[in-house]
């Protein structure tokens, strides 16, 4: 998920990394790398117990400052259990293991981790980690339960096959969706309460079994837009389109093949959305399908005919059925004239925004990680944006959403 989750605008931003006694512990090093990719500066904390499966000094090299380790270490801080507190707007536990979930759930402050974590006023994050007998025990569940009841943010783990080979819950969570509760903590909460719909992909239009009509539109655009408004604290519906991009698990993703189903599924969110956003590369038309058995080559010696049908237009029908508060905003692939066709599509679709994107570009548009887009809403607001990554364009997007 590092593709949709790429935000490197979070400089300025200071994450606590707390470290405990598993197997994942080598993992936090992966998740500090990618902290440190969005902008944060981190400090960390091993338990006596990290420290015999990663070394301080793995930390210090990978850019952690400072690293604490034990509880009244001659030539340290004193005051190293409050530290985190004063200084971190985020402190995040992973891997947590059983034991510090007992420890943290019973308020004990009997290492430094713990007594930072009692210490820590702002958002905590715990990602455990352990046996899936540890996990199921009724003890863990009942400091689990207590924990979240207290506000504690938890990334639960996955289910699969652990280090001594028994399979269940309990392996770290992935590290982008701890990635992403981190960033989302740290994230403005000034889409909180807006319910935000994002449609995303190409759209596949079959004409036999095994061949069918569609574009090169990795769907990372709209994936940028989805994470962007979900880190802000919306609530998100993605409705996606075969594209291979992961979302965290916070959103709600419907996925759809065709632009029939993207249709269907889009005007029947609508009416309950406050905000669109529609990003998918739509297949504006469809071949007539051949039938169910695959089309031989020799049928067609002399050449081929393929007669297409139109399909709906989704954002006009959604420009349509518009009610008084809603917003709604376009995207157009283009290859010139950005904004010639921009202002055609706001006109004709009753959009509040497009964004006009030029798709023909080397590493801009379908496939790429940049955008080159010409922004333009309905109060006259014109923008260019040259080669920016997709998340950038996907953060400023929303930034210009109260202006509408």
């Amino acid at each position: 998920m590092t593709g949709p989750l790429s935000f490197s605008g979070f400089l300025g931003s200071r994450v606590h990394l707390g470290v405990t006694g598993s197997v994942a512990a080598y993992k936090a090093l992966d998740l500090l790398r990618l902290l440190t990719g969005a902008g944060c500066s981190v400090s960390a904390t091993l338990t006596e117990s990290a420290r015999r499966f990663v070394t301080p000094l793995s930390f210090q090299a990978l850019g952690a400052d400072p690293v604490f380790g034990g509880m009244f270490k001659e030539g340290e801080n004193p005051f190293g259990h409050l530290a985190p507190g004063k200084t971190a707007q985020v402190m995040v536990i992973a891997p947590a293991s059983a034991n510090t979930l007992a420890r943290l759930a019973n308020g004990l402050a009997d290492d430094m981790l713990s007594c930072q974590a009692l210490a820590f006023s702002g958002p905590l994050i715990l990602a455990p980690a352990m046996n899936p007998n540890m996990w199921a025990a009724p003890a863990t569940r009942e400091n689990w339960t207590r924990l979240l009841a207290r506000g504690v943010r938890g990334v639960e783990p996955e289910a699969g096959p652990v280090a001594c080979g028994d399979q269940g819950q309990g392996r770290l969570a992935a590290l982008s969706e701890i990635q992403a509760a981190v960033l989302r903590a740290l994230a403005p909460q000034d889409m909180a309460g807006k319910r935000v719909l994002v449609s995303l992909g190409p759209t596949r239009e079959a004409w036999d079994p095994v061949r069918f009509w569609s574009n090169a539109s990795s769907g990372l655009m709209g994936a940028s837009l989805a994470v962007a408004a979900w880190l802000r604290g919306a609530e998100v519906t993605a409705v996606a389109g075969p594209a291979q991009v992961e979302l965290p698990r916070g959103l709600t993703r419907v996925d759809v093949t065709t632009a029939a189903e993207m249709h269907a599924a889009c005007l029947d969110l609508w009416p309950r959305m406050d905000v669109a956003c529609m990003t998918a590369a739509v297949s504006d038309f469809r071949p007539e399908p051949y039938g169910d058995t695959k089309f031989k080559k020799d049928k067609a010696a002399d050449g081929l005919t393929i007669r297409f049908l139109a399909n709906a237009d989704i954002l006009k029908d959604m420009g349509a059925r518009k009610k008084k508060g809603q917003v709604l905003v376009g995207f157009a692939a283009e290859t010139s004239d950005l904004e010639t066709q921009a202002r055609a599509k706001l006109k004709a679709k009753h959009l509040d925004m497009v964004v006009a994107n030029r798709v023909d570009l080397p590493d801009s548009g379908f496939g790429g990680s940049n955008n080159t887009v010409c922004v333009l809403d309905r109060r006259g607001r014109l923008e260019h944006w040259t080669a920016l990554p997709k998340t950038e364009v996907a953060w400023r997007i929303w930034d210009l959403l109260p202006q509408l």
